[in-house]
């Protein structure tokens, strides 16, 4: 039994949900760091295990208090509150920037995943003739993924549930970014963008009265890959943080020397400088995908060039990356 929460307590798990939110959904930050930061990765990672066969009895016996309490169900209802709104929200923000901004966002991307690597090797003592071969292999598995195409958009359903399974991984385990996987995967827009974005337009457009979107093609398929991914979140919520509990209770080092080698080698991904290569047909006419959205075959990196404002503004949000991380720390360290 957990002791009675305050109403101050509540108000700031609301808002530890926010922070953990926004966190999952920018590339090279982990919720996990949140929450493991903020003091309550424990508590998280035992509530996540209450969902289980005997949970699962509770519920279908209709035990619904007993359910509730066996899962510590107010604290997950109030941190996964915080995250929804958080969705929301950052999505909204994030929409704006990749428009107008896209240089800026993905160079405090690429910052916040240094400051990330940083986070997790900092405290790692445990190189050895078996981490060593293991951190060496997360590096070779990073760099030949920066070197690949990048995966284009799918939209198929099998595709994304597994994607949402992916997804949650940085909630469960700290320094490894859900979200930059789907970068890698090429889905990062679709699912944590434009999906979330069509869901908040319909709940405003409802509210108003306005059942128009209905008859949108497009915003109700968008909405059915909402589903299916949030329906593969939530499953990959339940069974990675059981399998990753055993892999960091029995491969705690190797497992860990594997997600820095890897999140090492696979920063040439997020790399700012690049130029888009779309996809066009043989009259040179852009492709688009079923949505509408115009596909993207490749990225041509560059090197900035230093004589440009630009670049000198992309180098101050990359330091601004790194020192979100570099806060989080301070904060952990400091917190009482």
């Amino acid at each position: 039994m957990h002791a009675p929460r305050t109403f101050s307590d509540k108000f700031w798990l609301v808002i530890k949900g926010l922070c953990m939110g926004a966190a999952n959904k920018v590339p090279g930050v982990s919720g996990g760091i949140v929450a493991f930061v903020g003091g309550f990765y424990e508590e998280f990672i035992y509530s996540l295990q209450k969902i289980n066969i005997k949970s699962f009895k509770l519920l279908v016996n209709g035990r619904f208090k007993s359910f509730y309490q066996y899962i510590n169900g107010q604290f997950l209802t109030l941190l996964i509150f915080g995250m929804l709104v958080s969705y929301f929200s950052i999505s909204k923000l994030l929409d704006y920037f990749l428009a107008y901004k896209e240089l800026y966002v993905w160079s405090a991307f690429f910052g916040m995943i240094i400051g990330s690597i940083y986070y997790i090797s900092k405290d790692f003592d445990h190189w050895n003739k078996k981490t060593i071969p293991a951190g060496l292999f997360g590096l070779i598995l990073g760099i030949a993924i920066s070197f690949l195409n990048p995966a284009t958009q799918n939209d198929n359903l099998i595709f994304i549930f597994f994607c949402g399974m992916i997804s949650v991984s940085g909630m469960t385990l700290p320094g490894l970014s859900g979200s930059f996987i789907l970068i890698l995967l090429g889905n990062y827009v679709l699912l944590l963008v434009d999906s979330v974005n069509a869901l908040y337009d319909t709940f405003s457009e409802i509210l108003q009265g306005d059942f128009s979107f209905t008859q949108n093609h497009k915003r109700l398929n968008t909405l059915k890959i909402l589903a299916v991914f949030t329906t593969g979140s939530a499953v990959g919520l339940v069974t990675l943080s059981h399998l990753l509990t055993y892999l960091l209770k029995h491969f705690k080092h190797i497992t860990t020397a594997i997600i820095i080698g890897f999140i090492t080698g696979s920063l040439g991904v997020v790399w700012p400088w690049k130029k888009t290569i779309l996809k066009t047909a043989a009259d040179g006419t852009l492709q688009v995908d079923s949505n509408g959205n115009q596909i993207i075959v490749n990225y041509e990196r560059y090197f900035p060039e230093l004589t440009s404002a630009e670049t000198w503004w992309a180098f101050l949000f990359v330091l601004i990356g790194v020192f979100i991380l570099l806060g989080l720390d301070w904060y952990g360290k400091n917190r009482k």
